[in-house]
């Protein structure tokens, strides 16, 4: 299973198809509750609009969302929200609603007319994106002297700018430091081992728990 995509922000983009203008907004959500906010705005901003089509995505994965809905908006059933809420799943997307917002043309699309623009539109949308992959990283602790924090931060940055890994502030006692990095759980092994190198076999690395963090592709 893949890991899922997450917006790292909101887009807008426009399609043209025999001159009804097709608005695609993606939007990053958690909760249902935003959702209805959004396509309000999306009435309110676009009152003369035939049609504000939706679809919604909303769990840990595409494959196994909590909540996936659609709605057509008056446009004949399944033209619409559903083959905009595909294009998301196909996109691995989750915690995101899609609006489309169509000015009608004066020409007939058809059933499959419509099914090609609101897909296309969606497509449109994801592939102007900035997206993140939502990834399960190790929580990875180092307790060092104090006597030793300045080379052990060093190196342990290094490491991180090396491996991808996001190092946290440092925590400090009255005896020791301790160092926090994610890291994937596949590189523990290989933090453990630059750490063993540089302090001589002094500082272990420590399993602290899992976080779930969006990171660039």
């Amino acid at each position: 299973m893949s890991a899922p995509l997450v917006l790292a922000a909101d887009v807008e983009t426009e399609l043209v198809e025999k001159r009804s203008r097709f608005l695609t907004r993606l939007h990053r959500v958690s909760a249902v509750d935003e959702v209805d906010a959004l396509v309000r705005a999306a009435r309110r901003e676009h009152p003369d609009a035939r049609h504000h089509c939706t679809a919604l995505v909303i769990g840990e994965t595409a494959e196994h969302a909590e909540v996936n809905r659609s709605s057509d908006d008056g446009e004949p059933s399944g033209t619409a929200g559903m083959p905009m809420l595909q294009s998301l799943l196909h996109a691995g997307l989750v915690d995101t609603l899609a609006i489309v917002i169509r000015y009608f043309g004066g020409v007939k699309l058809g059933a499959g007319g419509l099914v090609r623009a609101y897909t296309a539109g969606v497509e449109q949308a994801v592939a102007a994106a900035t997206v993140l992959r939502r990834t399960e990283l190790v929580v990875a602790e180092l307790e060092v002297s104090l006597a030793e924090i300045g080379i052990a931060e060093n190196a342990v940055r290094i490491w991180a700018a090396a491996h991808g890994g996001q190092v946290e502030p440092t925590t400090y006692s009255s005896r020791a430091a301790t160092l926090t990095v994610l890291v994937d759980p596949e590189q523990v092994e290989d933090l453990a081992a630059d750490t063993a190198r540089w302090s001589s076999g002094r500082v272990a690395v420590h399993e602290a728990g899992r976080r779930i963090a969006d990171r660039p592709l």
